[in-house]
């Protein structure tokens, strides 16, 4: 049978560097980072000392005070996010084709601030006191099911959670969903709000977080220097058409998703294979599924989290797909400047990703002044490039050993 061609309509992002497509796209483009001093939770109490919070969030902008109050955080950006991409799209969901629009919108650990809550609330008044909303406002899929609820789709309803890698494979599970031909629509990518006391205690203690004060300089992707990652929150939402769906009813398309590829380490809990094996298998397979040679990929969008293993690792993956070409790819970490998403991570890199394609130009990877002996390829250091790129790639890694990577095509009429 043959596969039917799928499409990127919509976006939505709610994130550090803006929550508004063109203000998030601006930034990046800019080199503007969302990196802050930590205040969400009391700096004093953590090692790390800054975060890519999101401080100028109004839910009542998007659902009334009454609803918000049933929703973590990490569901409202989730919801915040699926309005804007499907505003975005001009994709009106109604009785006539609710059922053949779905939802796949992933989160890596879902309601972290509402189980520290209510949590708090069970030890000192007892169980009678704890919101009957609790499970769910807390369980990673309501940012699915609130996505769905809102927007009024009835199709397919699912939810990614592999850690960090969540966005990306939500991305590519709603891909090949429409591809298969069970949806002609689908509403994606991941949430995640993890700033909260014990994420951040976690984290902290294994060591994964970057101990430099500086907001201006803590994140910093392949650099010689990188100490550890950002905690980021937001969400990147994206609607996928199939591609006659979206020309009938005179949609604008940024990209074409192409190929997906989807990999275990079968390794270690939190660090990757040997050599980047793993990933580098889901690029693979990922350019693939799209019927492209490694040479077809002009841009990589890096999950580049700035841990001295990731960026290390991921580097060697990219060398073992691409040999000696690896070296003339144009390769970039956004979360130089938006941090790390965790879950919600692949959402607005696959957005960033899309726009590079659209607009032809490819975000830098700020803070890259003291270059990695063993990080030797091309980073786009500090500056974004112009360039007409007609193939890029986006990469997402996972505690756990989960590897996903999708593959997007610049968009002509009538290719």
């Amino acid at each position: 049978m043959e596969k039917r061609r799928v499409v990127i309509t919509g976006l939505g992002i709610i994130s550090p560097v803006g929550n508004t497509l063109e203000e998030a796209w601006s930034n990046v483009i800019k080199g503007v980072s969302g990196i802050k001093p930590l205040t969400r939770v009391n700096p004093d109490d953590y090692p790390a000392k800054v975060a890519a919070e999101i401080t100028d969030f109004d839910p009542e902008q998007y659902f009334d005070k009454k609803d918000a109050r049933k929703m973590d955080r990490f569901t409202q950006y989730a919801v915040a996010a699926g309005k804007m991409a499907v505003e975005d799209a001009d994709l009106t969901i109604d009785e006539s084709n609710a059922e053949r629009i779905g939802v796949w919108v992933g989160s890596g650990i879902g309601g972290m601030e509402t189980f520290e809550q209510q949590y708090k609330t069970f030890m000192e008044r007892g169980y009678r006191r704890v919101s009957p909303f609790f499970v769910p406002m807390m369980i990673p899929d309501m940012a699915a099911g609130q996505v769905s609820i809102y927007l009024g789709a009835k199709g397919v309803n699912s939810c990614t959670v592999t850690a960090c890698a969540t966005g990306t494979n939500s991305i590519g599970d709603a891909f090949k969903v429409i591809q298969r031909g069970d949806a002609d629509a689908m509403i994606t990518g991941g949430a995640e709000a993890p700033i909260t006391q014990m994420s951040m205690a976690g984290f902290c203690a294994n060591t994964a977080l970057s101990t430099n004060p500086d907001p201006k300089t803590a994140s910093r992707p392949f650099d010689a220097n990188r100490s550890g990652f950002i905690m980021g929150e937001g969400a990147g939402i994206m609607v996928l058409e199939e591609l006659e769906h979206a020309v009938k009813r005179g949609a604008k398309i940024y990209a074409e998703i192409v190929g997906y590829g989807a990999t275990g380490d079968a390794h270690h809990i939190t660090a990757p294979s040997p050599g980047g094996e793993g990933g580098a298998r889901a690029m693979k397979l990922a350019i693939e599924d799209g019927g492209l040679a490694p040479e077809d990929v002009d841009y990589i969008n890096a999950h580049g989290t700035s841990t001295p293993y990731n960026d290390k690792f991921e580097t060697m993956a990219i060398k073992r797909v691409f040999g000696d070409y690896a070296h003339k790819l144009s390769i970039s970490s956004t979360k130089s400047m938006t941090g790390h998403l965790l879950g919600a991570a692949g959402g607005i890199e696959a957005i960033f990703t899309a726009m590079a394609l659209k607009n032809g130009i490819m975000p830098p990877t700020i803070n890259l002044e003291t270059p990695d002996p063993e990080c030797d390829l091309n980073y786009l250091p500090n500056e974004a490039v112009e360039k007409d790129i007609k193939v890029a790639i986006s990469n997402s890694l996972g505690f756990g050993g989960h590897n996903a990577t999708i593959a997007l095509k610049k968009w002509n009429e009538g290719n």
